[in-house]
């Protein structure tokens, strides 16, 4: 009965679901991209050769563990795939990341420069509690070493995730934090509890672990290259469905 099920899926049916699920513009604005990056790249001779789909076809077997053969095209198999087909969808994340170097790479030492605030962080630790005078008490406690941060943050915070981590946010980006909130923390000191600061979350007590100075990391460079790039590919899209919705206007109104 289940391979009756499973034996044949129609495309048609493939089509429905993700309009069900309203996933259909998603998955077509993803083979818009491929073809902008498709397009781009020609125009910039950028070819991806079959020794770098071969190396990273290997990279992916070691890090899901397909050592044999017999593994890879097991694995294929069950995701429906052939060889071919895998080997396409390598070289197109290949190109992608080979188009977004072309194009950006000079670009992201000057952005980190003119940036260069922004990409300081902090590894923060908080704890976040509804009442001011409650969050005040916490705040004296600590002071007078009748508990630690950790031990508040895991019995009194009101984010389930950080009292099992006893206040652990993480380690954060200036940019990432409300200029308020990044405004307080990157004055204060290492190590030291900072005085409840009221959001509309709630009562805000701070302690950063660390502050690390901006470094353009290779991490950091990926991060800004990938977001320059995921910038430019909304803007081409956009500027790709904007004037196919003018022509198709003007070939009706002929």
């Amino acid at each position: 009965m289940a391979s009756d099920l499973t034996a044949s899926i129609e495309l048609a049916e493939i089509v429905d679901h993700l309009k069900k699920n309203i996933q259909l513009k998603e998955a077509c604005n993803k083979i818009l991209h491929q073809r902008i990056v498709n397009r781009a790249a020609r125009e910039r001779n950028l070819v991806v050769t079959p020794e770098e789909i071969q190396a990273e076809a290997n990279r992916l077997r070691r890090e899901k563990r397909l050592e044999k053969a017999a593994d890879t095209f097991a694995w294929l198999t069950e995701e429906k795939i052939t060889p071919e087909d895998w080997e396409a969808g390598i070289r197109d994340r290949i190109l992608t990341k080979k188009l977004a170097e072309s194009l950006f790479s000079k670009e992201v030492e000057k952005l980190f420069a003119q940036n260069r605030l922004n990409f300081e962080q902090v590894l923060l630790y908080q704890l976040v509690v509804p009442y001011e005078r409650l969050a005040w008490e916490i705040f004296y406690q600590i002071e007078e070493e009748e508990m630690s941060f950790y031990q508040a943050a895991h019995l009194y915070d009101i984010d389930e995730r950080r009292r099992h981590q006893c206040g652990y946010e993480g380690k954060l980006y200036r940019w990432s934090l409300k200029p308020d909130l990044a405004a307080v923390i990157f004055n204060a000191r290492a190590r030291e509890v900072i005085n409840p600061i009221k959001t509309e979350q709630g009562y805000h007590l701070l302690l950063v672990e660390e502050f690390i100075p901006a470094e353009l990391t290779p991490e950091i460079y990926q991060e800004i290259i990938d977001k320059m790039f995921a910038e430019w590919l909304a803007s081409e899209l956009n500027y790709l469905l904007h004037n196919s919705s003018e022509q198709q206007y003007a070939t009706q109104a002929q």
